[in-house]
């Protein structure tokens, strides 16, 4: 009888620990509700006594949370963002825009370069689609600056996820909120003036055909390039912004 729990306990581990990997190379996302009990048993190849305490172990971990009529999900892996006091520093303060893009453009300069490098088909598809999307949203008129933010993040994180680097993909990921802070700042900022706009588009089709061609160093000379594009334009916007309300104090009779 004790060896028949210890052999549950044991094929339980084997079941998380398989779960595990598909969380930790991208496939099972988080926020993502886990497939049904029947195709995760096909998938994995055991039973389904055996996935319920997989999922059991992973449930004390924390990996994943079941709700009631929801099933189970991949949990929130570095904790409540939102409310945590460096978070919210971060956000509070405008320079921090600049230390981000700092970051953005060493981590997303590496994933393009390990993207060129190990990207399969399947990935330039899904890259390819992600691209595609962006573009016809970027050529709508009028259209919603958030949601051109979040297609022009969806094609930035599609190419950390071809890098085949799980430890960099969850990094960019743990900054999402952060990084859509960067994105929608330029998207605001940037895209309703037509010569950045036209800037933008070249830098990602360049990105994007240096991965796709396999190009690693000029990948990764095209995603730095376009970070510090954006940091460039961004300050200089903050500049005409800075002199404008000079001159205008100064029309008022404040100098």
């Amino acid at each position: 009888m004790i060896e028949n729990i210890q052999d549950r306990r044991q094929l339980a581990d084997v079941v998380a620990e398989r779960i595990e990997r598909l969380i930790v190379d991208g496939v099972l996302k988080v926020g993502q509700a886990l497939p049904s009990e029947r195709r995760l048993c096909e998938k994995l190849g055991i039973s389904r006594s055996a996935l319920r305490e997989g999922l059991r172990v992973l449930r004390g971990r924390g990996i994943i949370e079941t709700a009631q009529g929801r099933g189970s999900h991949v949990a929130r892996l570095s904790g409540e963002q939102d409310a945590s006091p460096l978070m919210h520093l971060f956000n509070s303060q405008p320079r921090t825009l600049y230390d981000l893009l700092e970051v953005r453009a060493l981590l997303e300069g590496e994933s393009a370069r390990l993207a060129a490098l190990r990207g399969t088909d399947a990935d330039f598809v899904l890259l390819r689609r992600r691209y595609e999307e962006m573009l016809a949203a970027h050529s709508e008129e009028g259209g919603d600056p958030r949601e051109h933010a979040r297609l022009d993040h969806a094609f930035h994180l599609a190419v950390s996820e071809a890098s085949h680097n799980p430890v960099l993909v969850h990094t960019l990921q743990s900054l999402t909120d952060l990084m859509l802070s960067t994105v929608f700042a330029s998207v605001n900022n940037l895209y309703h003036r037509p010569m950045q706009k036209r800037q933008i588009d070249r830098q990602h089709s360049r990105l994007f055909h240096a991965i796709t061609e396999r190009l690693p160093d000029q990948a990764q000379r095209a995603a730095r390039d376009h970070i510090h594009s954006i940091r460039d334009n961004l300050k200089e916007i903050e500049q005409e912004e800075q002199r404008l309300v000079r001159a205008t104090m100064r029309l008022e009779g404040w100098a």
